[in-house]
Order: structure tokens, then C-alpha cells, then sequence
């Protein structure tokens, strides 16, 4: 695997992360007020913030919504830059060496 010799940007594409919520919310069954009453929410704002791509959950709340959603935070989060290349070289080098990934051998990037 390739060491990483500079920074590694990312960036969260906040609309279509706002898109990807709210198809998760559809195929999941929800509407904003289940997802309102699940996270305990006392008004619907911040929620319709996020799928209109106007804000991000807190990492908090992303961790609830990934809980209600069933999916990881990454599969909520819509992101690219050098993210996108690590991950994928992050992928190849599991499985090209399976024996690390049998014995959960992990690699930092």
C-alpha cells in the first residue's frame, strides 16, 4: 500500500447528502416525524435542514441515523476528494491479502 507522504482532503457534499438521507428514509419506511420521534427531537427543523442539504448532522446524531437507517455513517455521507482513492486502495489491499483481512489484521492510513 502506498504511505501517505500530504494531507488528505476531503469533502462532504452537503446536498446529496441531504438526497441520500431522504432516499435511506424511504426505503427504510420513515417519515421525518418517525425520525423526528426516534431521535427524540422536539421539532422537525433541524431534520428537514439536512435533507434540503442546508446542514450536516452532528457526528452524535449521525450515529443515530445510521442506527435507524441500518448503514454505516459512510454510506449516509455523501464525500469525495482523496477519500474516495484511499478507500478504494484501502478495498484492493484487504483483498489482495485476505489473510490480513481473515485475521483482521488493520491498516491505518
Amino acid at each position: 500500500m502506498k504511505k501517505i507522504t500530504q494531507p488528505v482532503f476531503i469533502t462532504i457534499q452537503q446536498e446529496a447528502t441531504g438526497k441520500r438521507m431522504r432516499q435511506l428514509f424511504q426505503q427504510n419506511g420513515y417519515t421525518v416525524k418517525d425520525v423526528q420521534t426516534a431521535m427524540g427531537f422536539e421539532n422537525p427543523q433541524a431534520i428537514y435542514k439536512w435533507l434540503a442539504g442546508r446542514s450536516l448532522p452532528s457526528i452524535d446524531n449521525l450515529i443515530v441515523l445510521s442506527l435507524i437507517l441500518h448503514v454505516s455513517i459512510e454510506e449516509i455521507l455523501v464525500l469525495d476528494g482523496d477519500f474516495c482513492y484511499y478507500r478504494e486502495s484501502l478495498k484492493n489491499f484487504l483483498y489482495n491479502n485476505r489473510y490480513a483481512a481473515r485475521n483482521k489484521v488493520f491498516v491505518t492510513v
